[in-house]
C-alpha cells in the first residue's frame, strides 16, 4: 500500500506545486508525506485522506479562473462567469444550456481547463457525435492548450489526459467495456439531449461511468416531454429531483405542463445555466432572412395535388384501422420538399401494399412523379447561387433532395460537396475542409445542422422548412454565431399554394415568439409541445375541406399556442 502511494505522489504527479501567499505548499505537503511514510499499512489510507483534506485546505479558492492565464483567447464575459458559477457553486457538475452559437464549447473548456490547472483533473472524457470529435480536439488543443486526443482504437481509452471520442462508438462492444473499466476526473457530454431516454444505450453508458465531475452541453434540454428534464438531471446528480415518482407528483401535471414552474424553475437552477443573445452585450453581426416564393411546374403542381388526394384517403383509412400516420407525415413533408424525395417514400409503400386498388393507386403516383421535366426549387437554387458568388450552405431534411441537388449543381459545373449523418467521421472532417477552403456550396441534411461550426460562411440556402422552429434556429446558428464576422444572409424557399406556404407564415410567428421567451428556464421547461406540432399541422391539412379551412384550422393552433404561453406569463 505504501509504495503504491508514494508512487502516486510522486514529483511529477503532484497537483500542488505551487505556494500561496508565501506559504510553500509543495514543502508543506511533503513534510507531512515524510511523517506519514513512517505509518502503518493499515493507517497510510487514512493518513493519505488527511493529506488531501490538507490540500483541499491550502488550495486557492475559486474567486476568479486561473485558467485565463493559460488560454490562448480571450473568453467573453458571459462564458467567463458561466465556468466561474461551475465551478465554484455547482462544483463541477452542470448542464450548460446556452442558445445556439454563444459558446457551450469554450465554457466547458475553460471549466477543464480550470481543474487541470488546479490539478484537480488528470484524466477526461469529451463524448461528442462522430462529426465533433476533430472539432473538439483542435478546439481544445489551440484555444486551451489541452492536449487533447481523438479516440483512434479499443487502446486509447487507457491514455492518460483528455480524450475526444464519438459517443456512439463508446457505448458499442468492444469500446464500452473498456471505457467502463476506466476512472475519468471528468466526463463532458456535447449535444447532451441525445441521454433524454434513460432505456438507451447512451444513457446506460453514461450512467455507468466512474467520474467525478460531469458537464451536459445541450442548447434544448427539453425536447418533448418534462421527463427528459428528470433524466438529465438524474444523470448529473442522482436524486436532486427525486425519483420518476417523486417527480411527477410534484413538478407534472401533465407530460408537457409543470405543476409548479417556479419551484421547479428554482430547482433546476442548481443544475443549469442558460445564457441568451439578449442577456447581457452579446452582439452578432446582423441576420437578414427572406422568404423566396417558388411557383410549383404544372407538372409538379398536378404531382403535388395528386399526392395531397392520396394522402387524405390513407389519413380517413389510418383512423378506421388505428395505424401509424408517421409515414403519411413523412410524405406530406417530402412532397413539400421535392417530388424527387416523395418517390421514395411512395416506392416503399408500394413494395408493402397488400391491396390492389391501393398498389395501383401508388404506381400511378410514381409514374407520374417520374415524368416532370424540371423542377422549380432547383432552378431557384440555381438563379441564387448565379446572383451571389460566395460560398453557400443548402440545407434540406431529405437525402433525395440532397443527392439530387448534388447531381444538378455538378452538372450546371458548380463545386459542392455533401454532408449527412451516415458519413465517417474522417469523411465528415474532410468534407468541412474542402468547403472552407476550396469548394463553394455545402449541401447538408439535418446532421449538419448539429454543432458544427460554419461561421466562415455568411450565406444559407433553407431548400425546405423543419416544421419545428428549434431545428430552423439550430441550422442558422451554425453561421449565425459567435465568431461570426459578417451579416448573414438566410432564404427559405417557399412553393406557393402548397401547405409548406401556410406553414412558412405560422412558423416566423412562432420563431418570433420563441426569441421573445425561449431560454427562460420557465419555457425551457414549459413549451415543450414540439413534437405535437408537426401531427397537429397534418391533421389539420387532412381534415380541412378547402385552403381557407386549413388556414383557419392553422390560425387556431397558433392561437390556442400563444394562449398558452400568455398563461405561464401570468403565472411567472
Amino acid at each position: 500500500m505504501r509504495e503504491l502511494a508514494n508512487e502516486s505522489l510522486s514529483a511529477s504527479d503532484r497537483p500542488w506545486s505551487f505556494s500561496i501567499s508565501g506559504l510553500d505548499v509543495e514543502a508543506e505537503l511533503e513534510a507531512l508525506l515524510h511523517v506519514g511514510r513512517g505509518t502503518r499499512d493499515a493507517d497510510w489510507e487514512l493518513f493519505r485522506l488527511g493529506v488531501m483534506a490538507r490540500q483541499a485546505w491550502i488550495a486557492p479558492t475559486f474567486d476568479q479562473l486561473l485558467a485565463l492565464e493559460h488560454v490562448q483567447f480571450t473568453p467573453l464575459p458571459h462564458q467567463v462567469e458561466t465556468a466561474l458559477r461551475v465551478v465554484r457553486d455547482l462544483r463541477g457538475r452542470a448542464i450548460l444550456a446556452d442558445e445556439v452559437g454563444l459558446g457551450k464549447t469554450i465554457e466547458a473548456g475553460l471549466v477543464l481547463k480550470e481543474y487541470l490547472v488546479r490539478g484537480l483533473v488528470r484524466r477526461a472524457l469529451v463524448l461528442v457525435p462522430a462529426s465533433l470529435v476533430s472539432q473538439w480536439t483542435k478546439e481544445l488543443n489551440q484555444k486551451f492548450r489541452i492536449d487533447a486526443i481523438p479516440q483512434r482504437d479499443e487502446w486509447t481509452w487507457e491514455a492518460e489526459g483528455v480524450v475526444v471520442a464519438s459517443i456512439d462508438t463508446a457505448k458499442r462492444p468492444p469500446h464500452a467495456e473498456r471505457v467502463q473499466a476506466q476512472w475519468w476526473d471528468m466526463i463532458i457530454v456535447d449535444e447532451a439531449h441525445k441521454l433524454k431516454n434513460p432505456s438507451t444505450k447512451n444513457w446506460q453508458l453514461l450512467n455507468q461511468l466512474q467520474h467525478k465531475y460531469m458537464l451536459l452541453l445541450t442548447a434544448t434540454p427539453i425536447q418533448n416531454q418534462l421527463k427528459e428534464l428528470h433524466t438529465l438531471v438524474t444523470l448529473l446528480k442522482p436524486g436532486e429531483l427525486g425519483n420518476p415518482a417523486e417527480f411527477a407528483e410534484r413538478f407534472v401535471a401533465s407530460p408537457r405542463t409543470p405543476k409548479d414552474p417556479a419551484a421547479l424553475r428554482q430547482t433546476i437552477s442548481r443544475v443549469m445555466i442558460r445564457n441568451r443573445r439578449e442577456d447581457g452585450s452579446l452582439e452578432l453581426p446582423k441576420r437578414h432572412v427572406r422568404v423566396v416564393p417558388v411557383e410549383l411546374t404544372p407538372e409538379e403542381r398536378a404531382f403535388y395535388e395528386a399526392v395531397q388526394a392520396f394522402l387524405r384517403s390513407e389519413f380517413e383509412r389510418s383512423q378506421t384501422a388505428r395505424t401509424s400516420i408517421l409515414p403519411l407525415i413523412t410524405l406530406q413533408r417530402e412532397i413539400c420538399s421535392s417530388a424527387y424525395a416523395a418517390l421514395l417514400s411512395l416506392e416503399k409503400m408500394l413494395k408493402k401494399a397488400r391491396d390492389p386498388d391501393r398498389a395501383r393507386c401508388l404506381q400511378s403516383l410514381i409514374e407520374q412523379g417520374t415524368s416532370i421535366p424540371s423542377y422549380a426549387k432547383v432552378e431557384a437554387v440555381l438563379k441564387m447561387l448565379e446572383d451571389a458568388p460566395e460560398k453557400i450552405i443548402i440545407f434540406t431534411e431529405y437525402r433525395a433532395s440532397q443527392d439530387f441537388l448534388m447531381y444538378t449543381l455538378k452538372k450546371h459545373g458548380i463545386s459542392a460537396v455533401p454532408f449527412r449523418g451516415g458519413f465517417r467521421r474522417g469523411k465528415k472532417d474532410w468534407m468541412r475542409e474542402l468547403f472552407s477552403k476550396k469548394i463553394r456550396v455545402l449541401v447538408a441534411t439535418e446532421s449538419g445542422g448539429e454543432g458544427i461550426n460554419l461561421q466562415f460562411c455568411h450565406h444559407m440556402i433553407n431548400y425546405d422548412l423543419p416544421w419545428n422552429p428549434m431545428r430552423l434556429e439550430q441550422r442558422i446558428g451554425r453561421i449565425h454565431r459567435l465568431g461570426q464576422t459578417h451579416a448573414c444572409h438566410i432564404a427559405h424557399l417557399v412553393t406557393k399554394d402548397t401547405i409548406e406556404e401556410h406553414i412558412m407564415e405560422i412558423l416566423q410567428e412562432k420563431v418570433r415568439m420563441f426569441e421573445a421567451v425561449i431560454g427562460r428556464l420557465d419555457d425551457i421547461v414549459s413549451d415543450v409541445r414540439l413534437d405535437l406540432w408537426e401531427k397537429r399541422i397534418f391533421e389539420a391539412a387532412m381534415t380541412s375541406r378547402d385552403d381557407e379551412e386549413f388556414v383557419t384550422q392553422l390560425k387556431s393552433i397558433q392561437v390556442e399556442d400563444l394562449m398558452m404561453q400568455k398563461g405561464g406569463a401570468r403565472r411567472r
